[in-house]
């Protein structure tokens, strides 16, 4: 793609996601710490994308077909299972009770909003 400047190249390298990216310009690294999206970026002309397929360390199984910009690369973190934990105090859910029986309303689901609003009882409101 031809563009008219580096800032439209970096909106279109960061829309297309790429599965491997090189950065070839005047001031590559500070460009290539702007791209949110792409599976490996190898900056300036010593640093080849097969360097990083079979050398530098980067990972070789990276997200295609524009996946970058939800994915990346395997790693050991695609094996480890974490667990969520919320605690809330009466008074932090009590701030965003409404938030969230608005939201459980708006995907129709009633007894998402129950569950926040028998915590309150009948002390008013929408809770």
């Amino acid at each position: 793609m031809l563009v008219d400047d580096l800032e439209q190249g970096l909106a279109i390298v960061n829309a297309y996601a790429a599965e491997h990216l090189e950065i070839q310009t005047v001031d590559a690294e500070q460009w290539a710490a702007r791209v949110i999206n792409a599976g490996a970026i190898f900056i300036g002309p010593w640093a080849p994308v097969s360097l990083g397929d079979y050398c530098a360390g980067s990972n070789h199984v990276l997200p295609t077909a524009g996946c970058a910009c939800h994915s990346s690369g395997l790693s050991v973190r695609a094996f480890l299972k974490s667990v969520h934990v919320v605690n809330y105090s009466r008074d932090a859910l009590t701030e965003v009770a409404d938030h969230v029986t608005t939201l459980a309303e708006a995907e129709d689901l009633p007894g998402h909003a129950a569950a926040v609003r028998v915590r309150f009882g009948n002390e008013g409101g929408r809770r």
